[in-house]
C-alpha cells in the first residue's frame, strides 16, 4: 500500500484537474494556494510524471494527468460512497424499517407506538420508499413490501392479503352518499393506478369505468382528496380500516375484491437474525393477527 499517494495530494489534484485552477481548488478545499501547489509538486515527484503545464496564467492538464484524474476521481467517489454507507449503518439500538409510504402512514404508524412501548431501548427509523430495497446491500434492517414474494437473498414472511373497497368522506356530496353500484360509478372518482373492472364485475355491473379527472400513483394523495370531499375512491382496505373506524371515511358498498399482491415482511437472509429484527417480526405478526380479527368481527356484525 506504500505506492498510494497521500489522500491530501489526491484531493488537491482532483480538484485542480476538475476546476483548472489552483485558486479555485484551494477555495473548495478550504486550504491555501501554496498548500495545493505543494501537494501537486509532491504528487508529481512521487509519480515521476508531469501532471500540469502552465500556459500564461492558466494550467493545462497533460494527457498523463487527464488519464490519472479519471481514475483518481472514481476512486475518491468510491471512498466517499463507502464512507456514507458505513455512517448510515443502523446503530445497535436503532431499527431501520423500509416501508411503502401509504402502508407506513395509514397502517404501521398508528400501531408503531405499541412496539416502542414494548421495546423503549430501540429507536425506530421509518424509511418511506416505493423502491424494493436490497437488504443485503442497503442500511435497512427489515422491509414491508407488496408483491408476489419472489425476492431473492431475503427471508420472506407473508403478512396478509388485502382487498379493494370503495370509500368516501361522510360529508361527500353534502352527505348524500351513493349506495348502489350504479350510483357509485356515476360519482366523481379519484383514481389510483388500479382498475375498477374487478369491482364492477363483483358488483354485477356490466360497464367500464373511464379513467378521467384526478388520478395519482400515491395512495396518500388519493385518500387526502377523498377526505377533502373531492370524490370517492377504490382503495386497499388496509389503508382505510382505521379511518373508517374513526368515522373519517365511509365504506360505500359491501362489495370487495381481492388485491393481487399481498404484504410481506422481508428480513436479511442471514444465518443469525439480530434480536431487534426478530422482536419487530414477532410484534408485527401479533399486530397483523389483531387486525385480521378486527376484520373478521366487523364482517360478522349485522348490517345497519
Amino acid at each position: 500500500m506504500s505506492a498510494i499517494p497521500p489522500l491530501s495530494c489526491l484531493r488537491s489534484f482532483e480538484a485542480v484537474s476538475r476546476l483548472s485552477s489552483v485558486t479555485l481548488a484551494a477555495t473548495e478545499l478550504h486550504v491555501t494556494h501554496s498548500a495545493v501547489s505543494q501537494q501537486l509538486k509532491v504528487l508529481e515527484e512521487m509519480l515521476g510524471v508531469t501532471l500540469f503545464v502552465r500556459e500564461g496564467r492558466t494550467l493545462r492538464i497533460t494527457e498523463d494527468g487527464r488519464l490519472y484524474s479519471l481514475q483518481v476521481r472514481e476512486s475518491l467517489k468510491n471512498i466517499a460512497d463507502a464512507t456514507r454507507q458505513v455512517k448510515a449503518q443502523p446503530k445497535a439500538s436503532e431499527l431501520v424499517v423500509a416501508v411503502m409510504p401509504s402502508f407506513g402512514f395509514s397502517w404501521l404508524l398508528p400501531r408503531i407506538g405499541r412496539f416502542q412501548a414494548r421495546y423503549p431501548h430501540i429507536t425506530v427509523r421509518l424509511q418511506a420508499s416505493l423502491t424494493v430495497t436490497n437488504l443485503a446491500q442497503e442500511a435497512v434492517d427489515v422491509s414491508v413490501r407488496m408483491g408476489r414474494g419472489d425476492w431473492e437473498l431475503v427471508e420472506k414472511q407473508l403478512l396478509f392479503h388485502d382487498e379493494m373497497i370503495v370509500v368516501a368522506s361522510p360529508g361527500f356530496n353534502g352527505g348524500q352518499l351513493p349506495h348502489t353500484p350504479a350510483q357509485i360509478v356515476a360519482s366523481p372518482i379519484i383514481f389510483t393506478m388500479d382498475s375498477w373492472q374487478p369491482w364492477c364485475e363483483a358488483a354485477g355491473l356490466d360497464t367500464e369505468v373511464t379513467r378521467k379527472g384526478l388520478c395519482s400513483n400515491d395512495s396518500n394523495l388519493v385518500l387526502e382528496a377523498v377526505r377533502l370531499k373531492q370524490g370517492i375512491a377504490l382503495v386497499r382496505r388496509s389503508l382505510v380500516h382505521d379511518a373508517i373506524g374513526r368515522g373519517e371515511l365511509v365504506q360505500l358498498s359491501e362489495h370487495a375484491v381481492p388485491y393481487a399482491y399481498p404484504y410481506w415482511l422481508l428480513l436479511p437472509d442471514r444465518e443469525r437474525v439480530e434480536a431487534k429484527r426478530q422482536q419487530f417480526a414477532e410484534w408485527l405478526g401479533e399486530e397483523v393477527e389483531s387486525y385480521l380479527r378486527e376484520l373478521s368481527q366487523a364482517r360478522r356484525l349485522p348490517a345497519c
